[in-house]
């Protein structure tokens, strides 16, 4: 027997309008999309941004993405990026159109309030990005860490990349701010 699909409608917020309860959820949610691979610091890369949100009739969280505004440079020119985080579907809930519709939600927001948007993709998740534009980054990778630029080879061809608001080389550098946890 299958079950209709809730009605698909997202809910775009700033953290500070997230009710309380919700945080919770969202933490649940992406400790059971992640399969227990969603620690404290992945939390806390979600917070402070704009959230978008698909909620049931009982008010439980089905879908989440957010988008968070870090600097980065490409090669040696600063720009203002929307990094998206935390992109989450209950397992009962995914290929049902909800993963592109959070993502179509943070996009409209990179589109309207920074030159471009990057993400880190999961093996599972980077087919849903590839299928709404995000490229991989053919550059070399790094961060601008307490000891300066450091090299993360190991995100190479995880790290999306969408530029929406300026022209960029995808074979230049690509540099992010430091942040405690995954950097990228």
């Amino acid at each position: 027997m299958t079950t209709a699909a809730p009605e698909l409608r997202v809910r775009l917020c700033h953290t500070s309008q997230l009710e309380t309860h919700r945080f919770a959820q969202l933490r649940r949610l992406c400790e059971t999309a992640f399969d227990g691979d969603f620690d404290a610091f992945d939390f806390d890369h979600a917070l402070g941004g704009m959230h978008a949100l698909v909620v049931d009739a009982d008010d439980q969280l089905l879908a989440h993405a957010a988008v968070v505004a870090r600097a980065v440079l490409v090669g040696d020119r600063p720009l203002r990026c929307g990094y998206v985080e935390a992109v989450a579907v209950a397992p009962q809930h995914q290929r049902r159109g909800f993963g592109g519709a959070v993502m179509t939600a943070v996009e409209e927001v990179i589109e309207r309030a920074y030159d471009l948007g990057a993400l880190g993709a999961s093996d599972a998740g980077a087919r849903l990005y590839r299928t709404h534009g995000w490229r991989a980054w053919r550059g070399s990778l790094g961060v601008l860490s307490p000891d300066g630029w450091v090299p993360t080879p190991d995100d190479e061809g995880a790290v999306l990349v969408r530029a929406v608001g300026v022209n960029v080389s995808f074979d230049e550098r690509l540099t992010c701010d430091w942040r405690a946890g995954d950097v990228w």
